[in-house]
């Protein structure tokens, strides 16, 4: 036993040694507890009893599309017969390809001092000049409304100081999980009062009432839907990239930022099918080595959207226009990008290729473009297969992986080798072999999905009704989020070595400019 023990703790520092820049983010949060242990790959211990593959992490119908226990001789829409994929270039012979080496540094731009506050690392995306305009916007659209509708004796012009304080109101949510704001002020559960003090209930209602960032439609500017927080948009994104270099791997996904699983567990069906009607999709490009979102892109589900991709209704293609939106800026860099079914081309893959960015992505035959695929790989095989065994084909410098563990998982990449081997280590049954396309997207992949896990207990609780006040808060998440990382990236850290509840905690009291801004036990 001991000697099966020193095997398998070998194994996991073998597949560790390939994926080193992914520690940086294990246990990125700060908490104990067992979320960084679930990954095999990082396993400090070979007897551990998480028996999790860590290429089914994700979505269990994106990973087995075809286990319906039906053939499909003809393949999925799009595929091609055996000669015609023959004639394409396809090819059962195997070449070892060699990409080139990426040699941008990642991580922070600029090094922030050790005395950097929370708020010094999320004013990084969210400074007081965009601030500043939400006050001057706020004010605007107040007055404006006011000679419509008839004047509010109860308001008066909002300061920066109190637009700082509505922010560490609203922010307290994503710490204390209240779903109504106004629960501050309350005497139940959720009351706060050392931060209650700072502002009235009514003053903070007349704000929330008032509250904009763009109050009026520009007459030359953009008529989508999200107009109201664009140039908000377009300010975060810049600083995202002017803040941070991702890693060379990267994903392209949509985060998860559905409800509190509690609640979900608890509310009425009538509640749950209100909750679901969330009128917007967001997707992300995202450091797989620390999980920094890079890029967002946000899909208006209901009337225009930025650049017509709304108009479309073929999703392979939409998702294909917006990969392309959201990788804009990796062209000539040799970024790995992973990708879910939904984005995973042959058409994309080759776009990307010509602009120096690499992919890896899972396939799937009900939710992929499988435009220009072989059949014979697109279709299940008769008869039980051994875990492990795998079949390739080839074009150029794009593999086709089939896969097999407890049901067949296909890849499209080109950003690794199909002449190499990996491994996927379980800690009960040991290894099962595997191309290393397959371990390297289970090994990044698998940081994605705990990073999400973690995200999806920090962000904004507060339910706005309107679409561009729901899109803001999510981003403003997202910022702390980003924040939070570069906190524990940089010299900061090292003195104090909050969590990610403190550091919430810390940034609430500082928007809020309370005198005591250690973090509440």
């Amino acid at each position: 036993m001991a000697e099966c023990g020193r095997k398998a703790l070998s194994l996991l520092e073998a597949a560790r040694s390939r994926y080193e820049s992914l520690q940086i983010s294990d246990d990125v949060f700060g908490e104990s507890g067992d979320d960084s242990s679930d990954n095999p790959f990082y396993s400090t211990s070979a007897d551990s009893n998480s028996d999790n593959d860590t290429a089914e992490t994700k979505n269990a119908d994106d990973r087995r599309p075809d286990e319906t226990g039906t053939q499909n001789n003809c393949g999925p829409p799009g595929s091609v017969s055996s000669s015609q994929a023959k004639e394409d270039g396809w090819t059962d012979v195997l070449q070892d390809i060699d990409l080139p080496c990426y040699k941008d540094t990642h991580g922070p731009t600029q090094k922030m001092p050790a005395t950097a506050t929370a708020m010094d690392f999320f004013q990084l995306f969210v400074p007081d000049n965009l601030l500043q305009s939400m006050v001057t916007q706020t004010n605007m659209y107040a007055k404006k409304f006011q000679e419509r509708f008839g004047s509010d004796e109860g308001w008066t012009a909002v300061t920066l100081a109190e637009m700082k304080a509505f922010m560490g109101f609203v922010t307290s949510t994503s710490i204390h999980r209240c779903e109504s704001v106004l629960s501050i002020w309350s005497s139940g559960f959720f009351s706060n009062r050392s931060i209650a003090l700072k502002m009235s209930q009514a003053r903070f209602e007349k704000i929330l009432k008032y509250f904009h960032v763009v109050a009026f439609r520009s007459s030359h500017g953009s008529s989508q839907g999200l107009y109201k927080i664009q140039p908000f948009l377009e300010a975060l994104q810049q600083s995202f990239g002017s803040s941070f270099r991702p890693s060379q791997t990267q994903v392209l996904h949509e985060p998860l930022i559905d409800e509190d699983p509690v609640f979900i567990t608890t509310c009425t069906e009538r509640e749950l099918r209100k909750r679901k009607k969330r009128k917007f999709s967001l997707w992300v490009r995202q450091c797989t080595a620390t999980g920094f979102i890079c890029q967002i892109y946000v899909h208006l589900k209901e009337g225009l959207g930025v650049d017509g991709l709304d108009a479309l209704k073929n999703k392979p293609q939409l998702h294909s226009l917006v990969a392309k939106q959201l990788c804009q800026s990796l062209a000539g860099r040799n970024s790995i990008i992973f990708t879910g079914p939904s984005i995973t081309s042959l058409n994309l893959f080759q776009d990307f290729e010509k602009q120096d960015i690499y992919c890896c992505g899972l396939l799937s035959t009900k939710k992929s473009d499988c435009t220009g695929l072989p059949q014979p790989m697109m279709v299940n095989t008769d008869g039980p297969q051994a875990r492990g065994q795998s079949r390739t084909m080839m074009k150029g410098n794009t593999s086709l992986i089939n896969w097999y563990n407890k049901g067949t998982f296909r890849f499209l990449t080109n950003a690794y080798s199909p002449t190499k081997q990996g491994v996927i280590i379980k800690r009960k049954s040991g290894e099962i072999p595997c191309p290393l396309a397959v371990e390297a997207f289970a090994a990044h992949l698998s940081y994605i999905c705990k990073y999400d896990d973690k995200y999806s207990k920090y962000f904004i609780f507060h339910k706005p009704n309107k679409t561009w006040q729901q899109v803001f808060w999510l981003t403003i998440s997202i910022a702390i989020n980003n924040a939070y990382i570069l906190y524990k990236m940089s010299d900061a850290y090292h003195v104090k070595r909050y969590s990610r509840v403190q550091f919430g905690e810390r940034l609430v009291r500082e928007l809020l400019d309370l005198d005591d801004c250690s973090p509440t036990q």
